[in-house]
């Protein structure tokens, strides 16, 4: 009996070559694989062919951990660098790169390929935290990007130093996210990535630099320059000349020449020569002859050379070459006063407007304070619709300016500090204005009342924050007088009378208040006497024809004046000398400036010893 033969696929003999349908090929693969990764299969050289899931993660996050912490050498143009891919938040996923694998092997084609083939190498799934790799990417550019060097020219103690030009490089943190993943994937331990820039050109070319070597800076640095102003001859050195002398591009990348002439007429071999021969303008000299104004010294003209006379000068010699080519002039400037003996009438300037005075006995602060501050008035030329400023005039009270420390007003109290005094003079200036009939802009009365200053007719400054001005609207110029000796300061307004007299008249003081009783430890303490706080209302009052005119109310808030008693921090009372109050005339002081009190919207000023004239 002939054997049974047994039911299967169907199988077809061609060419001597069994075949099996595609269909029983992949059933017949899956058994024999059992689901495993396809043999053979590897990932960067790790063989994970024949395991299972879990055994290939296992594998590869050992080999995968060790390779994903690997510094990456990158540059940035020219500079090199490295990145920590882990806190680029670069990582290899293990389960993700076998998931691939297996879709590989378990699908038909690759099943079925498994009969004829081995596995081959499958790339890692890598993932990227992008927040991450900007954050990295961006701290590597401000550690690798290099700004554009301009090619430049400079001068160093007379000689020419050359810049050569370099273009800048800055990191593309955008695209270089992409760049820094390929060659975490795919980069070998010896690679260097060049990371993804924005290249600037520079404007100023290396031929540009050569050029205006050739051209200007050897020139320039040849030898000293000689100059003449106003018939004074003086050389000036090549390091002198470059240390003001720079070089810049213009919008083309040409470099152009520049020569500080400010600095230059500051430098020492400059200034010296140039100061002996300048000088200010200085207005005629006006005095009083009774009531009429009179030329006491003839108006002298000022000689100056300005920083742009002494550049204008200077820079086309410095392409000369030779002692006799690099010679020059300095053009001068003739600068004529304000004020002459022939054009004094014809402004105005022709008889007492008003004049005020403070007497004070002698103390060596006030003294000096007020002397200081009436030189630097007096000759003040205010011309028809200008404002005079004092804080301008007479500038800041400091040690440099002259003044020395004295006694003033600080918080509501007497203390001492520089310029102390200082508000006399401002005191005599108000009421001068106050009587010639001009315009008030900026004024403000002490904080409480002084006795020796007219009741509700006074005024202080502070430097920075309080000011005494007025705008001249007489209709002629104006010429300030100020005249100080060891005991009295004298302003006197010359011009020409708007209105034929101008009186004052007081009213009552009101709303008073009585002044508490304080102790201070201030290392400045002074001590202080009690005085009441009021307001007061003044009226200037304009006359012409024997009629009055217009009048004008100043009011004035006064704060009381606290009894100020000066102790040690230990509760004894220091040996120092009385109240400016308790002491004779001589002692007193002029409660200058009150730094913390903003002007007020009124003038006052009082003195015993003022008078009227």
């Amino acid at each position: 009996m002939r054997p049974r033969i047994a039911s299967v696929p169907p199988l077809a003999l061609t060419g001597g070559v069994l075949t099996v349908g595609l269909g029983g090929l992949y059933l017949a693969a899956l058994l024999v694989t059992g689901g495993e990764i396809e043999a053979g299969t590897t990932v960067r050289g790790v063989d994970i062919g024949g395991l299972s899931r879990t055994e290939a993660i296992r594998k590869l996050d050992a080999h995968l951990a060790v390779a994903g912490s690997r510094e990456l050498a990158v540059t940035v143009g020219d500079r090199a660098g490295t990145v920590d891919p882990r806190q680029a938040g670069l990582t290899f996923d293990a389960e993700g790169t076998v998931d691939r694998a297996t879709r590989t092997a378990s699908d038909p084609v690759g099943v079925v390929g498994g009969f004829f083939r081995s596995g081959g190498d499958i790339e890692p799934v890598v993932r990227v935290d992008e927040d991450k790799a900007r954050t990295v990417l961006g701290k590597l550019a401000r550690n690798l990007d290099q700004k554009v060097r301009e090619g430049a020219v400079t001068f160093d103690d007379g000689q020419v130093e050359q810049v050569a030009p370099h273009r800048g490089h800055a990191l593309d943190v955008d695209a270089a996210v992409g760049t820094l993943r390929t060659s975490f994937l795919h980069g070998a331990a010896d690679t260097v990535t060049a990371l993804p820039t924005r290249e600037t050109e520079p404007k100023v070319a290396a031929e540009e630099v050569r050029r205006a070597v050739r051209e200007f800076a050897r020139p320039a640095m040849s030898g000293p320059v000689t100059l003449t102003a106003g018939g004074r001859q003086f050389t000036v050195t090549p390091a002198v000349v470059g240390e003001y002398l720079t070089m810049r591009p213009d919008d083309s990348g040409r470099l152009i020449p520049t020569l500080d002439g400010k600095g230059l007429r500051s430098a020492p071999a400059v200034a010296g020569p140039l100061d002996d021969i300048t000088t200010k303008a200085e207005n005629a000299e006006l005095r009083l002859d009774g009531d009429r104004a009179v030329v006491a010294d003839d108006a002298r003209t000022g000689v100056q050379v300005t920083d742009k006379a002494l550049g204008k000068a200077v820079l086309p010699l410095l392409t000369e070459t030779g002692a006799g080519a690099r010679t020059g002039e300095v053009a001068v400037r003739r600068i004529q006063p304000e004020v002459t003996r022939e054009n004094a009438a014809r402004l105005g300037l022709t008889e007492k407007m008003s004049s005020f005075t403070v007497n004070f006995e002698p103390a060596a602060y006030r003294t000096k304070n007020i002397g200081r501050a009436a030189q630097l008035i007096n000759g003040s030329v205010v011309m028809p619709d200008k404002t005079w400023s004092f804080n301008r005039t007479v500038g800041e009270r400091t040690k440099a300016n002259g003044f020395v420390e004295g006694i003033m007003i600080l918080d509501d109290q007497f203390t001492k500090a520089s310029g102390g005094g200082v508000s006399a003079v401002a005191t005599t200036v108000f009421n001068a204005m106050y009587f010639a009939g001009v315009e008030p802009v900026e004024y403000g009365a002490h904080s409480f009342y002084i006795e020796r200053y007219p009741e509700g007719r006074e005024a202080t400054v502070a430097w920075g924050s309080l000011d005494l001005r007025f705008t001249n609207d007489s209709g002629n110029a104006v010429y300030i007088q100020a005249e100080a000796t060891d005991t009295s300061v004298t302003v006197s307004f010359i011009g020409t009378k708007k209105y034929d007299e101008i009186k004052s008249e007081k009213g009552p003081r009101t709303d008073v208040k009585p002044p508490a009783k304080k102790v201070s430890t201030d290392e400045k303490c002074v001590p202080q006497t009690p005085l009441e706080g009021f307001d007061v209302t003044v009226d200037r009052v304009f006359y012409n024809d024997g009629k009055e005119v217009k009048r004008q109310p100043f009011h004035t808030h006064y704060t009381p004046r606290d009894e100020i008693t000066c102790e040690t921090p230990d509760g004894e009372k220091p040996d120092e000398e009385k109240s400016d109050e308790e002491k004779p005339d001589s002692e007193k002081p002029d409660a200058a400036e009150p730094a913390t009190e903003a002007p007020r919207t009124e003038a006052s000023d009082t003195s015993n010893a003022s008078t009227v004239r």
